[in-house]
């Protein structure tokens, strides 16, 4: 038996959180769907999981920022709203990298870029790419970007 995509998995806990009358985890998994249905339309093609991985993050740091916004003004009852649909979304990403995993890619990739000759924010730029595909959906990308700047 196949796999199931990303996408299928999402569309049978809908319906699952139908069932269960989960009002909260079903409003997060349909604004999912819609922004991965949106896509879909925009660029007339079936998103594989990859792409699907791509919105989730995105997803996630938008409810980040909206996190600490909400912090900010006080207003903590939707801000743990917030946190709960982060935490809805998450379980769609791979596992999260542990910090050993993402220092050894970072180091990795700063290693192949300056075997390259590659130097200032041109190799920023080479890191960054590496460092998304190797850990695309494991890692806070922002993070990650931060601990490459400290390293050069």
């Amino acid at each position: 038996m196949m796999s199931q995509t990303l996408k299928d998995r999402i569309s049978d806990d809908v319906k699952s959180a139908m069932r269960a009358r989960d009002t909260a985890r079903l409003g997060t998994l349909r604004l999912l769907q819609a922004a991965i249905k949106q896509k879909e339309v925009d660029e007339r093609k079936d998103l594989g999981d990859a792409d699907v991985t791509a919105i989730i993050e995105k997803q996630v740091k938008q409810r980040r920022e909206s996190v600490a916004a909400y912090e900010q003004a006080g207003r903590t009852e939707t801000a743990e709203q917030e946190k709960a649909e982060i935490q809805v979304l998450q379980e769609y990403l791979p596992k999260a990298a542990d910090p050993a995993e993402v220092e050894a890619a970072i180091d990795a990739a700063i290693a192949s870029v300056q075997e390259q000759g590659a130097t200032g924010p041109a190799a920023m730029g080479k890191i960054m790419a590496i460092l998304k595909s190797s850990l695309a959906g494991r890692a806070d990308m922002s993070a990650v970007s931060a601990q490459v700047k400290a390293k050069l």
